[in-house]
């Protein structure tokens, strides 16, 4: 395993939490987005074997919003074209090597931060749609119920500068303009670029929001804002 020592420059919290996504320059200049302390607590007991379990520490990560976005965008920030991009949380811890991971999404653990508990509503109803987004894929031809997983789980981070309170506390926004500049912005895999292209254009070039939209109507009604739910995006749901 190939381990590299990755070292941020902290941003201005101050300077950065006031612009909207699309008008930070830089991803690294964002803030880093918050763990569960479960998360990490297992992470750190997945590390302390003596052979890491790539795969058993990939799916932690990948029961976590902010695991996942911590290390796609360290991820993103290491690769310097789309062809080098990695598309899987595996291939990514093993590239980037476990120490460097561990140090991203130990950045900001969602004990410390403040709107707990909306923050954690959106990382449940994000982990409900994904395990229904790779159900659905499963019965799908051509489609990798991975990735389809993945793009359910980052569904919502078009939320977060509003749940983290990134855009002032006067302004609002476009929640899935917002996903697609951040998923840009973080370079995150083509799937879930494609799928915020797709909420953005209202017409679809991918599977994924055909998957994501059946996700939300076999799951339980969620008690945050979603904007991909039927009354909020209708238009969406006619070819559905």
């Amino acid at each position: 395993m190939r381990k590299k020592t990755v070292r941020r420059a902290e941003p201005d919290r101050d300077s950065t939490a006031q612009l909207q996504p699309w008008q930070v320059e830089f991803a690294r200049d964002l803030p880093d987005v918050p763990v569960l302390p479960e998360t990490l607590l297992r992470l750190d007991l997945e590390a302390q074997g003596r052979c890491v379990d790539l795969h058993g520490m990939s799916q932690v990560v990948l029961s976590d919003v902010g695991a996942t976005v911590q290390v796609l965008r360290l991820s993103g920030l290491e690769s310097s074209c789309m062809e080098s991009r990695l598309n899987r949380i595996e291939d990514c811890i093993s590239d980037l090597g476990v120490a460097a991971c561990l140090e991203a999404v130990s950045a900001e653990t969602l004990g410390h931060a403040g709107r707990s508990a909306v923050i954690a509503e959106i990382w449940t109803h994000s982990r409900e749609i994904a395990h229904l987004s790779k159900l659905v894929a499963d019965g799908m031809p051509d489609v990798n119920p991975d990735e389809a997983y993945l793009v359910g789980l980052l569904h919502t981070i078009g939320l977060l500068p509003n749940a983290l309170g990134w855009n002032g506390s006067n302004r609002t926004v476009d929640c899935a303009l917002a996903g697609l500049q951040l998923a840009r912005q973080w370079s995150f895999p083509n799937a879930p670029v494609d799928y915020f292209r797709e909420m953005q254009l209202e017409k679809s070039i991918a599977p994924w929001g055909e998957i994501v939209h059946k996700a939300h109507r076999l799951a339980s009604r969620s008690s945050i804002h979603c904007p991909l739910e039927e009354e909020m995006r209708p238009q969406l749901y006619k070819a559905v």
